[in-house]
């Protein structure tokens, strides 16, 4: 229970340390709540007077956490008949460091054979590609490239499923894309190209990163076969945490290679439970959470179950909902500057992000280190400027922006 009055949309009165007047960054790294810090706190309290006393407490918490996670991203929910000191409460969820890492432990856990097919987007961010492009050289797998350009209606045509049913048809053995672009603020088709995974028999992979907390993700109805999401954007909780859900269907089939001591079955009964349990032998649990190969953060997945109480609470369709309504003040008058808006025209592409090419005269870098030393906290990815809201942000900012905006480019 917490000590702090619930949050409520467009306030940021559980922010009273952010110095930004706007924070329009959460596409990079959102800033900590009161009821983050909360949890975190009493996690630490927790370990400084306890030490070793508090693994087995902080144990259960995680294993909690795996079905919250299951449940915030319409995953399979909680399996019955496990204890919660030993067993995960769901084994389609694994609590990883990072996406990278999340990407990576799926990949290299797939059953690959030689000649397999894996498709690309061209212009991804890293995450989701380098470790694909990894596996497909150990492997020999054969990497597809597809560009972004046929998924936003209005801008650049309308002809990506076309492309990507024509692969299909060729026969791919998984398809990986992120559920929203981070340069540009697309939120791709996920649940149209799920089912087009689904009709062709391949695998379904997604960095949620720019995603999760943000738009409504149901990875059962989206056919999402395999989901990776790190905590520090869109989820408002810290760095070095996240997570990765694969669907109950495709446990059974993976070849977990990357594994540690806590992998085993009943991995920690040596620890516990007397002489005669510490076996070499003992089977790899086939579970995603096998992919936790050893300790893990336990302050940083104290601080991820606040952050998503957070966004039970004010609702993730009620976040998009709030933030598009800001990128709708925000955008025009930037549009009237010169800038030119990447934003999706069909609602339904659209995520929480603003990103603008700017004018021939103008760098994009150069204007947001501009509007951070005004106090308007944005990024700027490869040349383009981006403003990221989310639900703390109160819309009564978007004047001091743009005014920002004008001061920042006056004389450049």
């Amino acid at each position: 229970m917490s000590r702090f009055p619930a949050p409520k949309i467009g306030e940021r009165t559980g922010f009273p340390s952010l110095r930004s007047r706007a924070y329009l960054n959460h596409a990079a790294v959102s800033p900590l709540s009161v009821w983050v810090q909360e949890a975190v706190e009493r996690c630490v309290k927790d370990f400084a007077a306890e030490g070793v006393g508090a693994m087995l407490p902080w144990v259960a918490q995680r294993n909690r956490l795996r079905s919250q996670i299951s449940g915030f991203i319409g995953g399979c929910g909680a399996l019955s008949g496990q204890t919660e000191t030993q067993d995960p409460t769901d084994a389609s969820v694994a609590l990883l460091s990072c996406t990278t890492q999340a990407v990576a432990a799926v990949a290299w856990s797939i059953n690959w054979q030689s000649g397999d097919r894996i498709v690309l987007f061209r212009g991804e961010f890293p995450a989701n590609v380098t470790p694909w492009m990894q596996v497909a050289d150990h492997f020999d797998l054969e990497i597809v490239w597809l560009t972004l350009d046929g998924f936003n209606p209005g801008i650049t045509g309308d002809d990506g499923m076309d492309q990507l049913e024509r692969v299909l048809q060729d026969g791919a053995r998984l398809v990986a894309v992120s559920a929203v672009q981070f340069r540009t603020g697309l939120a791709m088709p996920l649940a149209e190209m799920g089912a087009l995974c689904r009709r062709y028999g391949a695998e379904f992979a997604v960095d949620a990163i720019q995603a999760c907390g943000a738009i409504p993700i149901d990875a059962k109805m989206m056919a999402i076969d395999y989901l990776a999401c790190g905590s520090h954007k869109w989820l408002m909780s810290t760095e070095g945490c996240a997570f990765l859900y694969v669907d109950p269907s495709r446990v059974d089939a993976l070849k977990l290679r990357l594994v540690g001591w806590l992998s085993h079955e009943n991995a920690l009964d040596f620890l516990f439970h007397g002489p005669g349990h510490l076996r070499q032998g003992r089977p790899i649990r086939q579970r995603a959470d096998a992919l936790e190969m050893g300790a893990r953060n336990s302050i940083g997945f104290s601080a991820l179950e606040a952050a998503i109480r957070c966004l039970d609470d004010v609702g993730v369709d009620n976040v998009w909902t709030h933030a598009n309504r800001y990128i709708d003040a925000l955008e025009a008058p930037l549009v009237e500057m010169g800038w030119r808006s990447l934003r999706a025209k069909s609602p339904e592409r659209r995520s929480c992000i603003l990103s603008l090419e700017p004018p021939e005269d103008l760098e994009a870098v150069v204007v947001c280190r501009a509007l951070d030393a005004a106090g308007v906290s944005c990024s700027a990815p490869d040349g383009l400027l981006r403003f990221s809201p989310s639900w703390p942000n109160d819309l009564d900012e978007v004047p001091i922006v743009i005014e920002a905006m004008h001061r920042a480019t006056r004389g450049l």
